[in-house]
């Protein structure tokens, strides 16, 4: 949607380097810059940046790709967004293009939309419709007006089409209202509003922008919570209820809730650093959201069995952003609320300084499930802590925490210890016949990380992927390539995809460089293309190893053909006698 010709002076602008060298700290060791993945969680450094080839890529969690695709995953943003942060700090104007106008038309449109519906969900609050809402806001949940404006809280009047009609007042369509989520249609074409009888809570964004909403319901109607759709300005696998808030706060810390109503609860309580998921699991991309603003996330879920299932799976997703995780352990109420509710600020917050760590966490949920006045349940609990503890990295966690352990439990530290090490030969044996079997199954480790893009043909696919990585170092070998070769003639559906893309790009005179493909792309498309970038490629035989990726295709494609037709045919014939004109590609030296 963006004029090509700008991205390609906008990547030829923006070094690399020195982009991610602003979020990263990079070491140079040989021809690369090195340092900890900001992707995820790591000690030792496996994030590489190479200037020659102007893409970067992680060994450990696999993401991969050029300058913009580092943007959008750093910043958390769509592509346009991070042309446009990019374009910022190179001092570009980014030019708008037809359908770029009508896009960006269309998202701030939508944004007006929410805004003016925001303001009439909140002015419902004084009307007789809503008088149902506030009294669940001011009486029920007992939030102060300054509680409700802040956070723009307003109700949904019962009706049909009563948001419909008032934002026709306004200018805006039933178009727009199904473009916002804010109207659904169903089957018969009748549009009506998508929030009905339900008290509203405004989504912002960090900007300041209203980019969706949730409603929780009034009467009897389910789903009890109701959120907007995936629309052009909100996705809520990528967004976090108060964080334009909670980032602000100086606590030093920020609290994960399950709901809206938590978190609004805790601000009012003085706990200005709460955030909440939005109707979603907690997601990679949260936690790397969270991960920018603080170092310390308490999770502080409901305490029933979901809440503590929801708090297991989020441990892990956390940790491995490298914040450290607590949990808070609720005893005599269900969530937060009514916590504070019953016992207070104050008691709120000594019960968060006394937050367990999540190994403590963990410990407590495995000896909840072992009565440890039976023998033969105390040894299985043991064995239970031992296989957790065995997990951990620090040797000085496995003594502590499995000293714990065995206190609970009434054995000695010494057998605790024996058990923890055992265990973890265990797992070390499991681990190492793992590796062996991968090793003895050598294709496994060619196939992309993702499932997804499995090769069905590896052979085939490996000098595809040579020949994708030799037109992206010398973009000249296309002319000598394209008549023999064609996209149909590929195995991997990507890698004929993106030789498509790089020839057109070259015949129009465009950039092929791997950053420019990011708006043709998916992200993990990108990162399979920057590992196979990222392989090493004799330049100096370019047009031999160029010539033996394209027999050994040609071979490979008219074995496909003849085992279709069911019958020897020439083409086979022939594409076996070129082949063996050339060096066997089985011992390939250009990687």
């Amino acid at each position: 949607m963006i004029p090509a010709q700008f991205i390609d002076e906008l990547v030829a602008r923006s070094e690399l380097s020195d982009v991610v060298s602003s979020y990263v700290s990079l070491t140079r060791k040989g021809d690369r810059l090195w340092g900890l993945c900001p992707f995820h969680n790591e000690k030792t450094p496996s994030f590489s940046v190479s200037q020659e080839k102007q893409v970067f890529y992680c060994f450990g969690c696999g993401k991969g790709g050029g300058v913009i695709s580092f943007i959008m995953e750093i910043e958390n943003l769509p592509y346009a967004e991070a042309i446009r942060l990019l374009a910022k700090r190179a001092g570009l104007t980014v030019p708008e293009g037809e359908e770029n106008d009508a896009f960006r038309v269309q998202r701030e449109r939508v944004l007006r939309l929410n805004h003016e519906a925001a303001r009439y969900f909140h002015d419902q609050l004084s009307q007789p419709g809503g008088a149902r809402g506030a009294s669940y806001l001011y009486d029920t949940r007992r939030l102060s007006k300054g509680t409700v404006t802040r956070f723009g809280l307003g109700v949904a009047p019962d009706g049909w089409d009563h948001l419909i009609e008032a934002m026709a007042e306004k200018g805006f369509d039933k178009r727009d209202l199904l473009d916002a989520g804010l109207a659904v249609d169903n089957k018969k074409g009748r549009i009506y509003d998508r929030f009905r009888d339900r008290v509203m809570f405004p989504i912002i964004d960090l900007r300041g922008d209203v980019i969706g909403f949730g409603g929780r319901v009034l009467g009897d109607e389910q789903p009890k919570y109701l959120n907007s759709p995936d629309t052009v300005i909100y996705n809520k696998s990528r967004n976090l209820f108060a964080l334009n808030l909670a980032r602000k706060s100086k606590q030093g810390r920020l609290i994960l809730t399950e709901g809206y109503m938590d978190t609004i609860a805790l601000h009012q309580a003085g706990f200005d650093c709460a955030v909440a998921s939005l109707g979603t699991s907690l997601t990679e991309h949260h936690a790397l959201l969270l991960a920018r603003y603080t170092k310390e996330v308490v999770i502080a879920y409901d305490g029933d069995g979901a809440g503590t299932s929801a708090a297991q799976r989020a441990i892990p997703i956390l940790e491995r952003t490298g914040v450290t995780v607590r949990v808070l352990a609720l005893s005599g109420a269900k969530d937060p609320d009514e916590y504070i509710g019953k016992f207070g600020r104050t008691a709120f917050a000594r019960l968060l300084d006394r937050s367990e760590n999540h190994i403590e966490y963990r410990l407590a949920q495995i000896q909840k499930q072992y009565d440890l006045s039976d023998d033969e349940q105390k040894v299985t609990f043991l064995r239970a802590c031992a296989e957790f503890i065995a997990t951990l990295q620090s040797p000085v966690e496995r003594e502590v925490f499995g000293s714990r352990a065995a206190e609970a439990a009434g054995v000695s530290r010494d057998a605790m210890e024996q058990e923890v090490k055992r265990a973890r030969s265990t797992r070390a044996r499991r681990e190492k016949k793992k590796q062996e079997r991968k090793n003895l199954t050598p294709t496994v480790q060619l196939q992309p990380r993702d499932q997804s893009m499995r090769y069905q043909n590896i052979r085939s696919a490996r000098a595809e992927e040579g020949v994708i990585r030799l037109l992206l170092l010398e973009p000249v070998l296309t002319e000598k390539v394209e008549s023999r070769l064609h996209p149909e003639d590929f195995s991997s559906p990507l890698l004929g995809k993106a030789y498509s893309i790089l020839c057109n790009r070259y015949r129009a005179g465009m950039s092929t460089q791997l950053a420019v493909l990011a708006g043709e792309l998916e992200g993990s498309e990108i990162s399979h293309l920057a590992q196979v970038l990222d392989r090493p490629e004799a330049l100096e035989h370019s047009e031999q190893a160029m010539e033996d990726y394209l027999s050994l295709i040609e071979w490979e494609t008219a074995k496909r053909s003849d085992r279709a037709q069911g019958e020897p045919q020439e083409s086979l014939l022939a594409a076996q006698a070129r082949f063996k004109e050339k060096k066997s590609f089985g011992g390939t030296s250009h990687e």
